[in-house]
């Protein structure tokens, strides 16, 4: 649309007065909206059927698959007309049978309290004292990240050398001959020591981005009204956090359910370290019981999103309110 609106003269400060001004037209374009060419389309269909394609394959497929195959009793050789459908049996002899399955599932929800009581807790610790930019920051920043590179199995190995029951660094500075692995009481909690180890410099790293986000007006605001820092971290930068919060839940579920390099290398899940991605692994490879290890993936697949999504709903919930 095309107007012409006149701009007043300036006013005369004496003498003759000025020429009128002449009317400064304001052009006001309209934007068109840009028909997508076919090389446009044929792009975008592209970007979006790739990995649409991909997860398909990689993540619903075998997701769908290990649901069908539950109910069924197949030693993964041979064609799928071999397989013999036995409806609910696999889940009732998991439940009420085989011996190994209750010790896996309280071993997995302790490792899972584990990781969210002291593991998280002591990661969101450190982000927030080397946020402050304290000297020496940048180096310890580096010494507690550097785990995360390693490998789950590497870090098996490390801390099989560390509680070593001979020669292991552990025993030596307690003074004590502790086969910290081996005792079918104990092993466990030294598991959950090696995998925080690399857990906590992850969730460092993850919120000591997050903090580096968040707008310091907020901060000062807080520090304007009386508030502490630790007032200031729970009721402004906390909640500003929100969405590394959410990240943080779901990882911290993910690694204490899906744990099992560092079990598996210690004693292959056995004499107390019991695991529900152990005995799936067992299961499913020696066992050749495809359909066994298929129903407890999905017992492990619906442990795993009871938490994630009663949590994500009621964040999504109080984001609506």
């Amino acid at each position: 649309m095309t107007g012409s609106t006149p701009i007043a003269p300036p006013a005369p400060r004496g003498g003759a007065p000025a020429a009128p001004a002449k009317p400064v037209e304001i052009v006001e374009v309209k934007g068109k909206l840009k028909k997508l060419s076919t090389t446009d389309k044929v792009v975008i269909g592209l970007m979006i059927g790739i990995p649409t394609l991909i997860e398909a394959v990689l993540v619903w497929f075998p997701a769908v698959a290990s649901i069908v195959l539950s109910f069924g009793n197949w030693n993964g050789v041979g064609s799928l007309a071999r397989i013999q459908w036995i409806g609910v049996t696999n889940y009732q002899n998991i439940f009420e049978v085989d011996p190994n399955f209750w010790p896996a599932v309280q071993h997995n929800v302790l490792w899972l309290v584990f990781l969210a009581v002291v593991a998280t807790p002591l990661g969101v610790f450190l982000a927030v004292l080397l946020d402050r930019e304290t000297p020496g920051s940048k180096l310890f920043q580096s010494v507690f990240f550097l785990p995360v590179i390693f490998s789950l199995a590497l870090i098996g190995v490390i801390w099989q050398l560390m509680f070593s029951p001979e020669q292991g660094l552990v025993n030596g500075v307690l003074g004590t001959d502790i086969d910290w692995f081996g005792d079918s009481g104990i092993n466990l909690w030294a598991a959950l020591i090696a995998s925080s180890w690399k857990h906590v410099g992850y969730i460092m790293i993850l919120y000591l981005a997050g903090l580096k986000g968040v707008d310091p007006s907020l901060r000062e605001a807080a520090a304007l009204d009386g508030a502490n820092n630790r007032q200031t971290f729970f009721r402004v930068v906390f909640p500003a956090m929100k969405p590394i919060n959410i990240v943080v839940v779901v990882i911290t579920v993910i690694e204490a359910l899906r744990a099992f390099d560092i079990v598996f290398i210690i004693n292959k899940g056995n004499n107390g370290l019991q695991l529900l991605s152990t005995m799936i692994y067992t299961n499913s490879g020696a066992a050749a019981r495809v359909g066994y290890a298929s129903a407890l993936a999905v017992i492990l697949l619906v442990i795993a999103l009871v938490p994630i999504v009663t949590y994500l709903s009621q964040a999504f919930k109080e984001e609506n309110r």
